[in-house]
């Protein structure tokens, strides 16, 4: 569930040559699994060659460190050891650098100019325009932490007491669109609820776009408490039907819905968009195979990784202890070195050791502890509210079949009969209309989200808020 995301860092050039030319900001496009991610690196002189530091706008990071840098006979490389990225670029005539960018493996085309660049423009149909129909007002409030949360609530008008939806994004840093993919969800379901009479709330998460607060170190849990906090919030105004406050959850928004139900008892009603049934160890091996064989990997090499990743997932779940966990995380992928995806038989001790470092520091994180250790079961048994849990036949990170029996067993064994299970044909993880489901025809799918689905959640919501 864990979306893709390059982390750059600044770093320090050494230039033999072209000291007129190199000096200034060098701007990119880098395009993975059909996002488009813009780079800009400003290169300054210095006493022993130049300096240097990278933007990415599109993450909100300015200059972020980076290092073995060398230029030499037009060729610029630089490695980032932290997160495994080396690139190498030749500067050509036309004051363009063309090289590669590579992390874990896996490398992409990656080209600065010191011209400015734009993103490929992508067609996006669904996107709402302004002037919208309706009120939408710019709000902040605070977690338990003292952070400072901001979001967008849209109401059908400016006055009135309406019911209202508090959305909570899935995994990742996430602004309150829930971009992702050059998509903007979260946007178009609030747009489309509040078109027909439901207000909605939605917010960037901890430490993302104008919220504040730690999101490296924050869990699901944490999360739980940001999506409570939007709910109290809600309290405080006087357009909202504080009887009609509903919770819809995507992926791993749709995990923490029921906990924020379950915690606060102030939710009227539950939307699990693609929310995990399965424990997350189960959950991750079960995508990992659907993924994999999406992208085509041998049955071998599918066996292979889910062998590699379930025994590093048992290590997680045996443990209580972080620092002793990375320790074990390490010694284990060490021993297993030659199974590690992204690794060559040619890599180098240092490559192999960066490799390691990269699996190790992701399985120890604090978010991801959680997430593995983590059985929806009992939370969803405690649900007392309507709830909706809707997935597409074509989901490969949350699989339709296996967490829609899970989530239906729950309810049945806590005796609440007041659940809608509904399995959508053709749609993926994002719910739009698919082709494979793999996460690599996110961005090229120009619809955002299924009107099929958009219908079946106004259908239950109306019925809640009657």
């Amino acid at each position: 569930m864990k979306k893709t995301t390059f982390i750059l860092l600044s770093f320090l050039i050494s230039l033999s040559t072209f000291a007129q030319n190199i000096t200034g900001s060098w701007n990119a496009i880098l395009k993975v699994q059909g996002q488009q991610l813009r780079l800009v690196i400003n290169i300054q002189q210095a006493e022993n060659g130049y300096k240097a530091t990278m933007d990415s706008p599109d993450q909100g990071a300015k200059g972020i460190p980076v290092d073995r840098v060398t230029f030499a006979n037009d060729t610029l490389k630089f490695e980032v050891k932290m997160i495994g990225v080396t690139y190498t670029g030749v500067l050509g005539q036309d004051k363009v650098i063309k090289g590669t960018f590579t992390q874990m493996g896996m490398s992409l085309p990656l080209d600065l100019s010191a011209q400015p660049v734009e993103k490929e423009k992508v067609l996006r149909p669904q996107e709402p325009q302004k002037p919208y129909p309706y009120y939408s007002e710019e709000v902040k409030f605070t977690n338990p932490n003292g952070d400072t949360l901001a979001g967008t609530l849209t109401l059908p008008k400016k006055e009135g007491k309406f019911p209202v939806v508090v959305m909570i994004t899935g995994s990742g840093p996430q602004n309150r669109d829930e971009e992702l993919m050059g998509h903007k969800p979260f946007l178009v379901i609030a747009d489309y609820l509040t078109r027909n009479g439901i207000g909605v709330l939605r917010y960037d998460d901890r430490g993302t776009a104008q919220s504040t607060g730690d999101f490296q170190n924050a869990t699901s849990e944490d999360f739980a408490d940001d999506a409570e906090a939007a709910v109290r919030y809600l309290t405080t105004r006087k357009e909202i039907n504080k009887k009609k406050i509903g919770l819809m959850g995507h992926s791993e928004g749709g995990l923490i819905a029921p906990m924020v139900a379950v915690r606060s008892k102030k939710a009227a009603f539950i939307v699990m968009l693609a929310g995990p049934g399965l424990r997350g160890k189960e959950l991750l091996v079960l995508q990992t195979e659907a993924i994999s064989k999406a992208y085509g990997m041998s049955e071998k090499e599918i066996n292979k990784t889910i062998k590699l990743n379930s025994g590093a997932y048992d290590i997680v779940l045996n443990s209580n202890d972080t620092t002793k966990l990375k320790t074990d995380l390490k010694n284990y992928f060490l021993n297993n070195i030659k199974d590690l995806p992204g690794l060559t038989e040619n890599a180098t001790q240092e490559q192999s050791d960066m490799q390691v470092k990269a699996y190790t520091d992701q399985l120890s994180s604090p978010w991801m502890q959680f997430f593995i250790k983590y059985d929806p079961v009992p939370m969803l048994k405690k649900v007392k509210c309507p709830t909706l849990a809707l997935n597409g036949s074509k989901d490969l990170q949350v699989p339709s079949a296996e967490n829609l029996a899970a989530i239906r067993k729950a309810f049945s064994e806590s005796g609440n009969k007041k659940l809608t299970a509904v399995e959508l044909p053709g749609l993926n993880h994002l719910f739009q209309e698919s082709t494979t489901g793999s996460p690599a025809e996110y961005a090229k799918i120009e619809q955002t989200f299924s009107p099929k689905a958009l219908e079946e959640i106004l259908k239950f919501i109306r019925i809640q808020t009657k």
